[in-house]
């Protein structure tokens, strides 16, 4: 019976064979690396329920790769060894992150209680919290499709957050579904039986937007024929959601930040007050920060919204919940367009998983109804798909023409020519930009550019002078924020 897959990282040989002899002996699955890099990439490679990791590491320290294990699974059980003995090393592993710390030489049936009492705690805590979500996905949250862990601690944010008056910032790309978590946050707090109230500022004029957020009187300006209520008013006890909030001026966002502190406004052309309890749940699709320097947002606007930040996940970094979406998308549209059931072929819908998706859940969903429109067979197969999703087909096909010319390749050659080809169009996507291709893997900038290196990846720019000094002043700014 396999106990457990544990992972051996050190740079002594006989440190490592001793241990896999000893875990092999015991029913584990294990494995080792000498390095730091090689440990990290065999993590990367597979899934492991335990790292052994030295302190003292040839290509850099073991506490350095404990901060990139905890970046990568934040919950994997790692025991650290060394054969020095120290208070500060012991202190700075905890801290990191390590369950524990282990010296050289160690006692066998200790260390091999250690490894089983962390494993199967993280087997139980896994098992509660699949438990937890199996009834969330059950019984909450009808209208948002997901099992994917990313999606499914939105939700678990959602649930913590619901119950307060606290301002909501969602952050995230266009099309991540920013909308249904701000409703599924007012349907799940105390306000669930108010109004819920949408706003889509995108380019409106100034006077327009305000009078539809406070409201005017009659007279307040030509066409103000009679006095009518506002947004806020409307909203009041309920939920009010900004979408593209970062495209309000400088202006109306003066008057939003009084409302959101005094809790109160003045329709237009009025003299009176009037106070308002309404929660504010705003969304934008670009980064607010950087609008504050630039002087197109208020710096303390933004920290008035950006008390709880709620980062969507796109849809490539949650691929798993593509069945769950085409199935929900099938059945709606169907439906909507009296059609008997339909499904993708196989083949359809591997290049739906293969897709990066850069129009997020709105363009599967468009995608979907596109078929269901044009499929006149109860199988969709791959012609119906957009142009888009048969051009990146045609890229994932070049892998094939790799192992048609290299019929000799060992599967170590066939898995970085599958890494290059990966990270080379993941460049190409962001214009050469290491710091954001490394922030879309997932995966720190060294990590990355090891592999670039390793990899004889040559990195091009459509605009080489523009891009460069704006890649150096991302740098420059993260340097400085850390």
């Amino acid at each position: 019976m396999n106990e457990g897959r544990i992972l051996i990282i050190d740079d002594e040989v006989e440190v490592r064979e001793t241990l896999e002899a000893l875990l092999q002996m015991e029913g584990f699955d294990a494995q080792s690396a000498g390095t730091a890099e090689g440990g990290l990439r065999a993590l990367e490679q597979q899934a492991f329920d335990l790292v052994l990791l030295d302190v003292a590491l040839p290509d850099r320290s073991g506490l350095d790769a404990l901060a990139d294990i905890r970046r990568m699974d934040p919950n994997l059980p790692v025991l650290m060894i060394t054969a020095y003995a120290s208070i500060e090393s012991a202190v700075a592993a905890m801290r990191g992150g390590a369950r524990d710390y282990v010296t050289k030489p160690w006692d066998n049936d200790k260390l091999v209680a250690e490894i089983r009492n962390a494993i199967l705690s993280r087997r139980l805590e896994t098992e509660n919290v699949q438990l937890k979500r199996a009834l969330k996905e059950r019984y909450s949250f009808p209208n948002i499709i997901g099992k994917s862990e990313r999606m499914l601690k939105i939700l678990d944010l959602v649930e913590q957050v619901a119950a307060s008056r606290s301002t909501v910032l969602l952050a995230g790309e266009s099309g991540t579904g920013k909308e249904l978590i701000a409703k599924a946050i007012h349907q799940a707090s105390p306000r669930a039986d108010r109004p819920f109230v949408p706003v889509n500022t995108g380019s409106m004029p100034v006077d327009l937007l305000e009078s539809l957020l406070f409201g005017h009187v009659k007279g307040a300006f030509t066409s103000a024929v009679a006095t009518k209520k506002g947004f806020f008013e409307v909203a009041n006890h309920g939920t009010l959601f900004f979408d593209e909030i970062g495209t309000i001026g400088l202006e109306t966002q003066a008057k939003l930040l009084r409302v959101i502190q005094e809790r109160e406004f003045t329709p237009l052309g009025s003299t009176d007050q009037f106070k308002v309890d309404v929660r504010i749940i705003a969304a934008t699709n670009v980064e607010l920060r950087r609008l504050v320097p630039e002087g197109k947002f208020r710096e303390d606007l933004y920290y008035r919204l950006n008390v709880i930040n709620l980062a969507m996940p796109p849809l490539r970094d949650r691929k798993e919940d593509i069945p769950l979406l085409v199935d929900h998308f099938l059945r709606k549209y169907c439906e909507e367009n009296q059609k008997p059931w339909i499904r993708f072929s196989p083949e359809a819908m591997r290049m739906l998983m293969d897709y990066n998706w850069p129009g997020n859940v709105r363009e599967l969903e468009n995608t979907v109804e596109r078929a269901v429109v044009l499929s006149r067979e109860p199988i969709v197969e791959p012609s119906l798909l957009p142009e888009s999703l048969l051009e990146q087909a045609g890229k994932g096909s070049r892998l094939f023409s790799f192992l048609e010319t290299r019929p000799d390749a060992s599967l170590f050659e066939i898995m970085d020519e599958c890494e290059r080809r990966v990270i080379t169009d993941m460049l190409e996507k962001t214009n050469g930009s290491q710091t954001e291709a490394a922030e879309r893997f997932r995966v720190p900038l060294s990590t990355l550019n090891q592999k670039i290196k390793r990899l004889s990846i040559e990195i091009k720019r459509k605009n080489r002078a523009a891009a460069v000094p704006l890649e150096r002043e991302e740098y420059v700014e993260r340097v400085a924020r850390t």
